[in-house]
This record gives C-alpha cells, sequence and structure tokens, in this order.
C-alpha cells in the first residue's frame, strides 16, 4: 500500500517543527519535492533562481559557507492558504564579501503532493 502524502497542515506542522529549530537542511531533505525551485527577487545581491533539490541545496549551502557571524535570527508562525504557507524571518548576519547584513523577508512555499514545490522569497 502506498504511503499517503502528507497534508499542506501537515507539511506546515513539521516545516515550523524544523525551522525552530534551524534545521534548514532537514527541511529541504524530508520535505522538498526532487523538482523543487527557489526563486529570489530577480535583483538580489545574495542569491540566484536555482531547481532541482541538488541546486536549491547548494545554493543554501554556499551561502552558510560565507556566513562569519550570527547576530540574530527569527521566523514567525506559518500563515496558511489553500496549498501555500508563508512565514517571516529576520536574519542578522555578517557575510563575507558584504560585512554586516540585515533581511527582513517573506518566504512563500508551495506545496503539491504532499511536499514543497517551490520556495520564494521577498525581501
Amino acid at each position: 500500500m502506498a504511503e499517503r502524502a502528507r497534508t499542506t497542515r501537515e507539511v506546515v506542522a513539521r516545516f515550523e517543527e524544523l525551522a525552530r529549530q534551524e534545521k534548514w537542511f532537514d527541511i529541504q531533505d524530508e520535505l522538498f519535492a526532487d523538482n523543487v525551485r527557489s526563486i529570489d527577487p530577480s535583483n538580489s545581491p545574495y542569491f540566484k533562481y536555482a531547481e532541482g533539490k541538488a541546486a536549491v541545496r547548494k545554493k543554501g549551502k554556499d551561502w552558510v559557507e560565507k556566513i562569519e557571524e550570527v547576530h540574530g535570527v527569527h521566523t514567525t508562525q506559518a500563515v496558511t492558504g489553500g496549498n501555500h504557507f508563508s512565514v517571516g524571518r529576520n536574519m542578522d548576519f555578517t557575510v563575507r564579501g558584504l560585512g554586516r547584513i540585515k533581511i527582513e523577508e517573506i518566504m512563500l512555499y508551495e506545496v503539491k503532493d504532499g511536499q514543497i514545490v517551490s520556495e520564494q522569497f521577498f525581501y
């Protein structure tokens, strides 16, 4: 018997549990679809578009490797609508090559068949 796909609410609950622990790579491993898309603003000085689980993972890994110091991070509770959910995230980092930066963003996720198929960032 095939395993039942998670509902959007189940995905959100697990996302929030892992996000509270700052386990972002666990979120990718467990909740992202193989063909996930990661979309940043076209003028972003920090990130570019990535598609596919491996490319999205590399995008995150490359960023984490540049962080020299974390001054503060906070993620809000999710707001869910249909098969989408969003969270707010505030980050204060010192980043190699960029200095100290603060990012206030909205992170929008789309869920399909029990997996996250896209993440889009607004900052």
